[in-house]
């Protein structure tokens, strides 16, 4: 299937309808008690169901997942190992301690840690006092962690999501998306998949002491694999979840509930209805042409724009829902432009529902130009210009 092409003066749309198969019953509904609350397909990206997942709210020790990720970065850059000592200082032991009144590996004053223990009192036992040695450990105290946090969020696309501290205890700008947890979960599971693995442990013992993962959906029997729970009084019980069957991962965020029974019944209630509700539907085969950018200033006008890895989308079982396709980019693109460079995005309607975004990337390259192409293109620019301000002073007008 190729798209039509809408070709706008500044961002260039590119809308297209794929045809829905005739099914006729109405998808299955899913209701949660969850104020916020997504479901995503780990492969294609694709949006399972959503609500509130866009307003903030504070995240607790779901806030530790993006500790965690600065730390696997740390690693994967070279600049800390896993034998890295991190010292308990007074404030780690004294705040994040058992005395703090949360949750904690119960790590000794003064102490030296290495960073594979504390890793785990991490994420194992959500401990406190991990959070807090890891944070002054790495940046020189957890306000200055705070702030590199929320520089790293922004860098791997969490767009709306502050953060505060590295225990995830509560702060008055510290607010997350149930979106942004989601692509959190996703970019932690993808980009570390061998230091991942410590998210499905089900226990740490340190100091003689003995915890469970507090992560519910472990015990039960639904291929869950992480990733981590949290409560506050402000914001109540949440649970940031991914769990495979038949080689299909899904990735949940619950928050808002009142209770931790609760939040272990949503949770399970959200995965199994993924898995059992969806079936997938390849819309672009890996390289396939999607849509044409316009190009300026090139040897030729277009270049095809092509994903890099097949298209799919998983729709409802027996839904008659329409699904549209829309390439976006800022255009038109100027040449030269390099083949494999991304230039735009694949956005995927499941009627209201932005079922898929992912990155779209030229197809080929465009060398540039002739002088006289070059020229040509300069002056068909300025007179659609002028035609678009033309038509804009007009309406305005109307």
């Amino acid at each position: 299937m190729r798209a039509t092409i809408l070709h706008a003066s500044r961002t260039a749309l590119v809308c297209g309808m794929l045809a829905a198969s005739a099914w006729g019953a109405r998808a299955q509904t899913f209701q949660t008690a969850a104020p916020h609350a997504i479901l995503i397909d780990a492969d294609s990206g694709s949006v399972l169901f959503e609500k509130g997942a866009d307003e903030l709210f504070s995240p607790a020790s779901m806030a530790k997942l993006m500790t965690t990720e600065i730390v696997f970065n740390e690693i994967r850059q070279g600049r800390l190992t896993m034998d890295s000592e991190f010292q308990i200082t007074e404030d780690a032991w004294r705040r994040g301690g058992a005395g703090g009144g949360g949750s904690s590996m119960f790590a000794q004053l003064n102490s030296r840690i290495k960073l594979s223990d504390l890793l785990r009192g991490l994420i194992v036992q959500s401990g406190n006092d991990a959070a807090i040695a890891i944070g002054e450990g790495i940046a020189g105290s957890e306000e200055n962690f705070g702030r590199m946090m929320t520089a790293r969020a922004k860098e791997i696309g969490l767009q709306r999501s502050t953060f505060r501290n590295a225990t995830g205890y509560a702060a008055p700008d510290q607010k997350v998306t149930a979106r942004d947890l989601a692509k959190l979960a996703l970019h932690i599971i993808e980009t570390y998949p061998d230091l991942y693995k410590m998210f499905a442990e089900r226990e740490f013992t340190w100091n003689k002491i003995k915890q469970q993962n507090r992560n519910p959906l472990l015990a039960l029997d639904i291929g869950a694999d992480g990733l981590k729970t949290g409560y506050l009084e402000e914001s109540g019980y949440g649970l940031t979840g991914s769990a495979v069957q038949n080689g299909q991962r899904l990735i949940m965020v619950v928050s808002g509930l009142k209770t931790a029974r609760d939040r272990a019944a949503e949770s399970r209630k959200l995965v199994e209805w993924g898995f059992r509700a969806f079936e997938p539907r390849q819309v672009f085969a890996a390289g396939e042409t999607v849509a044409e950018a316009s190009v300026f200033g090139g040897a030729q006008g277009s270049v095809p724009l092509v994903a890099k890895k097949p298209v799919r989308v998983l729709l409802p079982r027996g839904t008659g829902d329409k699904i549209t396709a829309r390439a976006v980019y800022d255009g038109p693109l100027v040449a030269p432009v390099e083949e494999g460079r991304a230039v735009g995005r694949l956005r995927i309607m499941r009627g209201d529902t932005q079922a898929l975004d992912q990155p779209l990337y030229a197809g080929t390259a465009v060398p540039a130009g002739s002088i006289p192409q070059r020229a040509l293109d300069a002056a068909l620019e300025v007179g659609t210009g002028l035609f678009r301000r033309a038509f804009d002073k007009a309406g305005a007008k109307s």
